[in-house]
């Protein structure tokens, strides 16, 4: 009885939680600068993957269509959305909202967060999980890769990851600043030369230029690290003897061999050889907590 009235107790408190965040997803469906997002990301990334269909092997193609989400240009409307909802003409209807409903300012701002957050999500997921899927079940006219299910979940968790810290970003500067083109301007001058100072050093913890060029490896990689690392040994060491024995194949049977790969300069996967997906995890988790609470701590102690 004790644990079945505590369960009803949190649903009861819960409940204008996710009211709030009902509202704010229905809110923000509405705003034609979501429904522009989802058409211009779709439209976009059909062009990447089309344009490059017989260019790129999966593992380098699908990083390539991730770069918009984390470099350019939908940092632009990620931050956007997350500073809109605590700052400019938005501060008196937060304002009308917590003193309207049974919900605390913290509630009430973490119930915003989690609508953008989750809006952000769906809309990414939506477009390149399917683009994704047609990448690698489709037949290329390029070699096979070695990406793995493992490898795309963690590279598309990663990548909503720093999507995440985007829109807590987004909040923090919003509730500091209450002006969000001022908020967003600074986030740009401040952003792009820190993650460009750190792509030099390939930190791709802390970078996301950094961390594009790293995901070709993370897709490759799988649960069984050992043999993984037994694989590519033995894969190096018969290259040339498979390339030899392909070649005299393909003259004797009259088969064109498929062409090589391109391979562009920017995914350079020597470098990250010692890709830690716990780093990364850690890199972009813990500054998208620190600043999910400074915000929440800054709104809470400023008057409406």
């Amino acid at each position: 009885m004790a644990s079945s009235d505590k369960i009803s107790k949190f649903g009861t408190q819960m409940m204008p939680y996710m009211a709030i965040l009902r509202h704010d997803l229905r809110a923000l469906w509405a705003s034609r600068l979501v429904r522009l997002w989802l058409a211009a990301t779709a439209l976009l990334t059909l062009m990447l993957a089309l344009s490059n269909w017989t260019k790129f092997q999966d593992a380098v193609l699908i990083a390539l269509l991730l770069f918009p989400y984390l470099v350019f240009p939908w940092f632009f409307v990620v931050v956007v959305l997350g500073v809109s909802p605590v700052s400019g003409s938005q501060a008196e209807a937060l304002a009308d909202g917590i003193l309207s409903r049974p919900v605390s300012r913290c509630g009430y701002l973490l119930a915003a967060w989690s609508a953008r957050v989750a809006l952000v999500w769906g809309v990414y997921l939506v477009v390149v999980i399917p683009v994704i899927a047609l990448v690698t079940l489709a037949k290329r006219p390029v070699p096979e890769d070695a990406v793995t299910v493992y490898g795309i979940v963690t590279a598309l968790g990663v990548v909503g990851l720093v999507l995440t810290f985007l829109v807590s970003l987004g909040f923090l500067m919003g509730t500091l600043l209450r002006k969000p083109l001022l908020a967003v301007v600074v986030l740009i001058f401040v952003w792009y030369p820190i993650s460009l100072i750190l792509s030099v050093f390939s930190l791709e913890e802390f970078s996301p230029i950094s961390l594009v060029q790293a995901l070709p490896t993370q897709l490759r990689q799988s649960w069984r690290e050992v043999e993984e690392k037994s694989e590519t040994k033995v894969n190096k060491e018969d290259n040339a003897f498979t390339n030899q024995f392909s070649h005299f194949f393909s003259v004797i049977s009259g088969v064109k061999p498929k062409p090589k790969a391109s391979n562009p300069e920017f995914f350079e996967s020597k470098k990250f050889e010692d890709f830690s997906l716990g780093w990364v995890t850690l890199g972009y988790g813990l500054p998208t907590l620190v600043a999910v609470i400074l915000a929440t701590l800054c709104f809470y102690l400023r008057d409406l």
